[in-house]
């Protein structure tokens, strides 16, 4: 059953290219016992505009999975595109410039730059990327999960909650064609935790940017218009969701 979020086609005409494609993806990593395998082929492609939900118990390969669709794994098996690019093969510096204009990554760990001040956490991409508006921007971003009045606190003067906010921040600021989030809400109250999701959804609505974000939790997984679900490496469930046909 197809999203109603994601972008129409007339009839007859070729469907837009998905910003997400991946085709029998395989991750392998050694471990003391020898090599674990991951992610076990995994094949399926996302349009821009679509929200997906990741669910699947511990150890099941979510965060794996965003892990190489940011291209910071390497697949051992396999091809993935992103935003147009083939990135099987692509070098460091392509795929860091890649991550930089088009994916927009909200980690379990914030890792904020310790040494700077929110605002400057949050412009730190768009300056790379040359933009003359980064601290406009940046202060945009802050606001609109609601830290417009901690723009001037180093992280170690915010809280947890506060300090994945700002993660969030950086993560939408540049308007990305792919965004990615792992575990989200994970460390938020239920308030502020609605306030970031909306901000996610709005993110995406806006830029017709994909989601996709990992999940325990089952009524915001229902709020995104596909979920898969993840068991040993493998989508074991790929479904419409109610939101997708409403």
């Amino acid at each position: 059953m197809p999203e109603t979020n994601a972008p129409s086609h007339a009839a007859g005409q070729p469907e837009t290219a998905p910003v997400i494609a991946l085709e029998d993806a395989r991750l392998a990593l050694s471990s003391a016992e020898g090599m674990v395998e991951i992610l076990r082929g995994i094949t399926l492609s996302i349009a821009a505009g679509q929200t997906v939900a990741v669910l699947g118990p511990s150890g099941a390969g979510k965060t794996s999975l965003l892990m190489i669709m940011a291209g910071l794994e390497t697949l051992t098996g396999g091809r993935i595109s992103l935003a147009d690019h083939d990135i099987t093969a692509m070098g460091e510096d392509a795929l860091a410039a890649l991550r930089r204009d088009q994916v927009g990554i909200v980690f379990q760990a914030f890792r904020l730059i310790p040494s700077m001040t929110a605002l400057q956490n949050v412009a730190v991409p768009l300056e790379l990327a040359g933009r003359a508006d980064a601290e406009t921007a940046a202060a945009a971003a802050l606001d609109s999960v609601g830290l417009a009045h901690r723009k001037t606190h180093l992280p170690d003067q915010m809280s947890g909650g506060e300090q994945q906010r700002v993660a969030i921040a950086r993560a939408i600021a540049p308007k990305p064609r792919i965004l990615l989030a792992d575990e989200p809400t994970g460390n938020l109250d239920s308030g502020t935790s609605e306030k970031v999701i909306a901000t996610l959804f709005e993110a995406t609505q806006t830029a017709g940017a994909a989601l996709v974000l990992v999940t325990h939790d089952a009524a915001l997984a229902e709020r995104c218009g596909r979920v898969l679900t993840i068991d040993d490496g493998r989508i074991v469930d790929d479904r419409a969701t109610r939101t997708s046909a409403a």
